[in-house]
């Protein structure tokens, strides 16, 4: 089985660390993984998103192009440039606390999820990310949130480490806000 998921949004969303930690949740539990970054010009506020694939074979190639099984959008931009990345059937998670517009394929499955909106609830906007990922954890079977819950050692370390509390909560609400 192979899994193909495009993380997306702005610098400063999260959306490296949303995919790094799907891969370190697959590489932990002895799969193929591949995570491929793009960065915008700048920093905070400029483009950034990143393919992650998860396989039980080897991976030939890290670029996802129009054959997506996921594709997690947290700005409008975002949404514009992988709407179409998604293959038939797939599955978009479509932040909708900064995406007010509607998804016009009618050939996948779409989930408005209000993440920055959940993550204030559970103590840190920043974790709208984290939000996110529970949203896809629970639509996906190749990740378990036990396994995430494991990979946030590699990428919450020291200081960060401490807030682990409210990232297992924020992905535990976006898990939940799935109406499915």
């Amino acid at each position: 089985m192979t899994e193909k998921i495009i993380c997306a949004g702005f610098g400063g969303q999260g959306v490296m660390v949303l995919g790094k930690l799907i891969a370190y949740a697959g590489m932990l539990h002895n799969r193929q993984v591949s995570w491929l970054p793009s960065y915008g010009p700048e920093m905070r506020g400029g483009t950034a998103n990143c393919h992650v694939i998860l396989s039980e074979k080897p991976i030939g190639s890290p670029i996802i192009s129009g054959d997506a099984d996921f594709a997690i959008v947290m700005n409008k931009p975002s949404l514009d440039k992988f709407e179409t990345s998604l293959v038939p059937g797939g599955r978009l998670l479509v932040n909708s606390s900064l995406i007010s517009d509607k998804v016009s394929r009618e050939d996948i499955e779409v989930y408005y999820i209000p993440a920055n909106e959940i993550a204030s609830e559970c103590g840190i906007e920043k974790d709208s990310n984290l939000v996110m990922l529970g949203a896809y954890l629970a639509l996906t079977k190749s990740i378990k949130e036990k396994e995430i819950i494991e990979a946030f050692t590699k990428i919450f370390d020291g200081e960060k480490a401490k807030l682990t509390p409210l990232h297992k909560k924020a992905l535990e609400k976006g898990s939940k806000s799935l109406k499915i």
